[in-house]
């Protein structure tokens, strides 16, 4: 019987990037989803801090190459790939020169470079999505956590709808901390997305500037079929839109073990 595939759209994942509670959470609750019996394939940024030699990082040419067009500006695809031990669960890297540093740097880019931080956002999800199609990988359900990865509902929900590996696919939104955002993005973001299957009707809660961290998460949750609060202390606000939409909302799991049979639950009710 064919395992089921669960995809993980993570901003931070350790051991890659500094130990912190979402990136602890990144890493250990798939792994523990995995070790249900799922086939579980999760994407984060290659952050220049990231020494490629000692987390045994190496290129997928097949994968790589593609073109992402962002204002009408071409930046190519990299897309690199390691495996997580013991569990050998595969993270696969979203990679561009334009984005991500390539000389070693300790703060990640989405702290130094703020003025990128919008197309950094649109490069990585439209970067994951187009990878994944490249597998001929179809997910059951795609979690994606961290603001970084909150236009990736949008995307799968009108950009991708009709693709064979999206089409029956479930998404959901994981509420986390809003400190990783440190400023506003950029005031032409919105104007940025818009492209085939997404006109500015869908993207009206960002339309106007500033867009922060509760704009970002308030657009995932629109477009996505379940949510999680990602840490104890998850924005109510946010909880209760989603709750208004109708969303299915799953509390706070402390323990990643406890967490990942919630995860698994969560998205078998779906």
């Amino acid at each position: 019987m064919e395992k089921r595939k669960i995809l993980y759209i993570s901003q931070e994942i350790s051991p890659y990037v500094a130990e912190n509670h979402g990136s602890l959470r990144s890493r250990l609750i798939p792994q523990g989803v995995q070790e249900q019996g799922f086939e579980v394939r999760t994407f984060m940024p290659k952050y220049g801090s990231i020494n490629e030699r000692r987390n045994q990082l190496h290129e997928v040419i097949r994968l790589s190459g593609m073109n992402i067009i962002i204002d009408d500006t071409d930046h190519p695809l990299i897309i690199k790939v390691a495996t997580l031990q013991p569990t050998r669960m595969q993270v696969y890297f979203i990679d561009n020169d334009d984005y991500f540093s390539r000389s070693p740097i300790k703060e990640l880019e989405t702290r130094t470079s703020l003025g990128d931080n919008d197309e950094r956002a649109i490069f990585f999800v439209r970067g994951v999505v187009e990878t994944v199609k490249k597998l001929r990988w179809a997910p059951e359900v795609i979690h994606c956590t961290g603001w970084l990865s909150a236009l990736a509902p949008l995307l799968l929900k009108k950009n991708y709808n009709d693709d064979p590996a999206f089409r029956d696919s479930k998404v959901v939104v994981t509420i986390t901390s809003p400190d990783g955002l440190l400023a506003p993005l950029a005031e032409r973001f919105a104007e940025k997305i818009i492209t085939d299957g997404i006109s500015a009707d869908n993207i009206k809660s960002i339309a106007t500037p500033p867009v922060g961290f509760n704009e970002l998460m308030r657009i995932a949750i629109d477009y996505a079929d379940g949510v999680v609060a990602g840490v104890p202390d998850a924005d109510p606000a946010l909880l209760d839109y989603a709750r208004s939409l109708g969303r299915p909302v799953l509390d706070y799991h402390d323990d990643p073990a406890e967490a990942a049979r919630a995860y698994v639950d969560f998205y078998n009710s779906l």
